[in-house]
């Protein structure tokens, strides 16, 4: 039988596709955009108003209540992540408190603190970009995970990582890309990519007969990201893909992805 072809790898079933995308997410989060970015200096410190300050283990309400800080006394402001802010007590006792609760807080001086929201000139001026996305590659599933980092405002480039699932084969695809932003303060912002890597495909051999290759790709696309709301932003894609095999002739292969990513 002959050697399988990269156009012909078709869709496999959705639920490894989905085991896929929960890794990654998880992956993903874990990098969040929130992990390293520090508050406002006029934020450092803040005094408890309300009765008590619940700290939470982790940036989330599934995170369990381990301590509270009584009215009066002043937490120091770490890090935040999304809503979420990471804090530090007198006595060193560190924690994450929401950001409905941190709104309720004083300054050292006994006036209100302001929290400020990530905005659309945010997005418009962030360095880095996180995100994961799916779709369809020539037939196949296919679950990306990126990381961009912005030259300007109107130029970018991106490290992106794929796995391939397919009936008659798998794979994975790595390649690097220059992302160009002709509008990039709209909230619907275009963007034009042009890209180059590898792909590696493995048939399953139960199935049909071949080696695994490894081939050198070469890509245009044009896409859309929609900021949505905080450091949020949604990202659909198309990319037209040639592999330059060691055959005669290369091959072409359509791609479609839609995602997410965090931005800071």
């Amino acid at each position: 039988m002959s050697e399988p072809s990269t156009t012909t790898i078709l869709s496999t079933s959705r639920s490894n596709s989905s085991a896929w995308c929960v890794c990654l997410l998880l992956t993903l989060l874990a990098f969040a955009p929130g992990q390293a970015e520090a508050a406002d200096k006029i934020l450092r410190k803040v005094a408890v108003a309300d009765p008590y300050l619940e700290m939470h283990t982790g940036p989330g309400r599934g995170y369990p209540i381990f301590h509270v800080v009584d009215r009066g006394d002043q937490v120091e402001i770490v890090m935040q992540r999304t809503d979420w802010y990471k804090v530090r007590t007198a006595r060193g006792i560190e924690g994450w408190v929401d950001q409905a609760q941190m709104e309720l807080t004083l300054n050292p001086d006994g006036t209100e603190v302001e929290f400020r929201a990530a905005t659309i000139e945010d997005f418009t001026n962030a360095k880095w970009e996180f995100g994961i996305l799916s779709g369809d590659f020539g037939g196949a599933n296919i679950v990306s995970l990126y990381g961009g980092y912005s030259l300007n405002p109107n130029v970018s480039i991106e490290a992106w990582g794929s796995q391939i699932l397919g009936n008659f084969s798998n794979g994975w695809m790595a390649s690097v890309n220059v992302v160009h932003e002709t509008w990039p303060e709209w909230r619907f912002s275009p963007f034009f990519t042009l890209g180059a890597g590898m792909i590696h495909t493995s048939p399953k051999s139960t199935i049909i007969a071949g080696d695994d290759r490894t081939d050198q790709i070469g890509h245009v696309g044009a896409g859309l990201r929609i900021y949505t709301t905080r450091r949020f932003v949604l990202r659909a894609e198309y990319k037209s893909y040639v592999v330059f095999t060691s055959r005669d002739e290369n091959e072409e292969v359509d791609e479609w992805k839609l995602g997410f990513a965090f931005f800071f």
